[in-house]
């Protein structure tokens, strides 16, 4: 098959990143950006907003290459598993028209994260950032872990540590056990008094944010050697691990070990948070390998449609988690 070129969109809370790249290396030629995130109503992600973003995007990159046409499309997008009904009803129609586009894949963010951490190989990847979500496949099926919002789950996330280490702000600032001065001088430091958080966090929308954001502050003070929120971190490792744990293949007979990736912001509070992890994943995945992500999930959305353009998708498929429609029927 002759080389041909492949779109890649990330659609997320931060934005619209699309891509253009060769199908035979499909690497980013060049990324278009747009910071406002496709809507989401009463059905769902808002298909009408996403092309709206996406054409201009997609027709401007292929007029940077010198035109021409483009042969797959790999679309991932946060909510696309629950929310992503829309889409999958109407954008194979309207980039077949728009843009010629005849192979097209609908995907999770949790997808492309798994795709653009670990190619095609079976493992686990948990992407760790203000929430959590653990995704595994043999590649014959996809097994998935958590992910279920702040008040449910996402253990081990940002929320989650940024809350714990509040919790533990609160209890010093009470005198009960378990709390840390540390904690709660940084608590006062990003929030003010104690008394008046109720009122600051209770009224907001983005509780999930708000939460993470005081997660740093645990990592900086386990790092100056507060042993409450070293432990905090200790708990968040388990937690994480266990979420990989859940999702990873066992080793096979005679083949390569499961390969075992973390992405997303969480990674950034560095070795307050990544040596226990380490130790847990070693711990409770004795026969998987750790390894370092390739790729985020737009380089993931590259590799899908690079794979579906030269039929080269070994990703297990799914009505919702991983979706190419040219497939159904057949």
């Amino acid at each position: 098959m002759t080389a041909s070129r492949v779109l890649g969109v990330d659609s997320g809370g931060s934005g619209l990143r699309v891509a253009l790249a060769d199908a035979s290396a499909p690497q980013r030629a060049e990324t278009l950006t747009s910071r406002e995130p496709v809507r989401t109503g009463g059905s769902g992600i808002d298909a009408g907003h996403l092309l709206e973003q996406l054409l201009p995007m997609a027709r401007a990159l292929l007029d940077r290459a010198g035109g021409g046409a483009v042969s797959a499309v790999a679309i991932g997008a946060a909510g696309m598993g629950t929310l992503g009904g829309q889409l999958r009803a109407e954008l194979p129609a309207a980039l077949g028209e728009s843009l010629g586009v005849g192979r097209l894949a609908l995907a999770a963010d949790a997808v492309t994260a798994y795709a653009g951490a670990l190619g095609q190989r079976p493992g686990a990847v948990v992407a760790a950032g203000t929430g959590l979500i653990a995704l595994g496949t043999d590649l014959s099926a996809w097994q998935r872990a958590d992910g279920w919002g702040h008040l449910l789950g996402d253990s081990g996330g940002g929320a989650w540590i940024g809350r714990a280490g509040l919790d533990a702000a609160l209890r010093a600032h009470d005198g009960r056990r378990g709390g840390s001065a540390a904690l709660l001088a940084a608590m006062e430091s990003a929030f003010g008094p104690a008394q008046e958080l109720p009122a600051k966090l209770y009224p907001r929308t983005d509780r999930p944010a708000v939460l993470a954001s005081f997660a740093p502050e645990v990592a900086r003070c386990a790092a100056g050697g507060d042993a409450v929120a070293a432990d905090i971190l200790a708990r968040a490792a388990g937690h994480i691990a266990e979420s990989a744990s859940a999702v990873c293949p066992p080793a096979g007979v005679g083949t390569e070990a499961p390969q075992v990736a973390l992405t997303g912001g969480l990674l950034k509070m560095g070795d307050p948070l990544l040596v226990p992890l380490r130790a847990e994943l070693a711990s409770q995945l004795p026969s998987a390998r750790q390894v370092a992500a390739a790729g985020d999930p737009l380089d993931g959305a590259l590799l899908i449609a690079a794979s579906l353009a030269q039929d080269a998708l070994r990703l297990p498929r799914h009505p919702t988690l991983l979706y190419v429609p040219a497939e159904q029927g057949r």
